[in-house]
């Protein structure tokens, strides 16, 4: 979800001094200054306010450098981090390397999401006391819970011993923080989800409420929680009443595209396959001076993604990209899993093969293959001709989560054997014009691979399912250990927090 437009900077005892900046006619809120919290959130505007600036979060999937696909594909199987050098994105290199460790992992892929959990926990105090109507309120509420479990099941699944905090601290609190057991994280994200889900719209109103999050949005987040538990029947369950018939519209309007190539078309968004979406803006004037404060809301997974040095020879007839900085190399084991099918043109773009003749130049990136990820490769008509720098300030949305997604987590879900498992298989590869095969685990796994190249689920999908000593090997996974990441130095110290096992 996206915001612009919204400068409030209010002043708290946190973890951070909030800075509400984000952007979207959709979700718009005129400036209200400076202000301090224990005067703040007098109204609904400024409830809705501060509501804007949990959701802001959200957009650390691909915005900024330390965005989570990045991340992610670094890690997996199917990328390279490649860029400038071996130290071009060092936060990046280290995890696709495992020799990241606790001074040299970036500390926003833990404060950023504690940032966000600490506006929840300010909003939800907050709340009962505030002027609005109960329905309204309730919302809010509702919103709010949904989004601090998200940003709690991107915490534990990447650290897993993790501070459960559910209030807003104060400052004498800080240091004495512990780390909760794992479970009662998960329990409190299913509690957040499970009070949220039933005060959540069934639809959106998409001229006003566009990348709010919707029931169906809140059941396939809370499918995803139980799967990743080992809760199947109760995932199966919440996945079932998202998904509907496979193939078809199910009760909360989700449906799968008739082309899979139309879900990287920029400025198809909020589209019927999107269940979360993460909105970007070419409007928010973002500048070098700013980049990473969460005042910028373009995308940076864009410009990551561009080739470096991309030029096109007269007479080519290569795709018109705009540089970037080559990020996000496709490795050669995931195109040949792709080669033959009906996705690869729409997933890899083979920049290779116009160097051989003749039609492109560019300059290679570190562990160059040829091979990019054109599912968010910049063309020169997508740069911005707005103000800040053209690099930081595209407009293609990304999603946490969509319909094929949750159909292949659902089918997990139900051991991967059965009609409904078969069918819901089925529908993915039929959507592409692939026949039926045999529904299996490995079957359905495989087909997350190719599906969802590219957007971060990858490196997941082999942790949790005991698969990422073998296929990281070649890496440096060491199992026992690169299963999370380590916590940030700067949150160690000083505190009663202690470090992972084995780093």
């Amino acid at each position: 979800m996206k915001f612009t437009n919204i400068k409030t900077i209010y002043t708290i005892l946190p973890l951070i001094l909030l800075m509400i900046s984000c952007g979207e006619e959709h979700l718009e809120v005129d400036p209200k200054g400076t202000t301090l919290e224990d005067n703040y959130y007098k109204n609904e505007a400024e409830a809705y306010s501060g509501l804007v600036a949990v959701y802001d979060v959200i957009g650390k999937q691909s915005k900024g450098f330390e965005n989570m696909i990045s991340l992610l594909n670094s890690g997996s199987d199917d990328h390279f981090t490649g860029g400038g050098s071996s130290s071009d994105g060092s936060q990046l290199q280290v995890f696709s390397n495992y020799t990241i460790n606790e001074a040299n992992i970036a500390t926003g892929y833990w404060s950023d999401f504690y940032q966000g959990i600490f506006r929840a926990n300010t909003l939800l105090v907050k709340l009962p006391e505030i002027e609005m109507s109960d329905d309204k309120k309730a919302r809010f509420t509702a919103e709010a819970k949904a989004l601090r479990a998200i940003y709690y099941f991107e915490l534990v699944r990447l650290f897993r011993n993790i501070p459960l905090i559910t209030t807003p601290l104060v400052s004498d609190e800080f240091y004495s923080v512990t780390q909760a057991d794992p479970k009662d994280v998960y329990a409190q994200i299913e509690t957040d989800l499970e009070q949220a889900i039933p005060n959540l719209p069934m639809t959106l109103d998409l001229t006003n409420e566009a990348g709010r999050l919707s029931r169906g949005a809140g059941k396939a987040m809370l499918g995803k929680v139980y799967l990743y538990q080992g809760k199947n029947a109760e995932a199966a369950a919440q996945l079932s009443e998202v998904n509907g018939t496979p193939g078809t519209t199910s009760a909360f309007g989700y449906k799968l595209l008739d082309e899979f190539s139309d879900l990287w078309v920029v400025g198809n968004n909020y589209h019927s396959e999107a269940i979360i979406e993460i909105a970007h803006s070419d409007q928010s004037n973002a500048d070098w001076s700013f980049w990473g404060s969460g005042a910028d809301e373009g995308n940076t997974l864009n410009v990551m993604c561009g080739p470096r040095g991309f030029v096109r020879t007269d007479g080519s007839t290569a795709p018109d990209y705009a540089s970037g900085w080559g990020f996000n190399i496709i490795t050669q084991s995931l195109y040949d899993a792709l080669s033959g099918d009906p996705r690869l043109d729409a997933t890899i773009e083979n920049l290779q093969a116009y160097v051989e003749t003749g039609e492109v130049q560019l300059e290679e990136s570190y562990q160059y293959t040829g091979y990019y990820l054109k599912k968010f490769m910049p063309l020169k008509s997508d740069r911005s001709t707005g103000g800040g720098a053209t690099d930081l300030n595209y407009k293609q949305h990304t999603y946490m989560m969509r319909l094929a997604d949750t159909y292949l987590l659902e089918a997990e879900a139900l051991g991967g054997s059965g009609t409904r498992a078969q069918a819901l298989l089925d529908a993915v590869r039929a959507r592409v014009g692939l026949p039926s095969i045999p529904v299996s685990l490995d079957a359905i796994m495989n087909e997350r691979r190719l599906e969802l190249a590219g957007e971060g689920h990858r490196w997941y999908d082999l942790v949790r399912t005991g698969r990422a000593a073998t296929a990281l090997a070649s890496k440096g996974f060491t199992s026992g250990k690169n299963e999370i990441l380590p916590i940030p130095l700067s949150e160690l110290e000083n505190t009663l927090l202690e470090q992972n096992p084995n780093y």
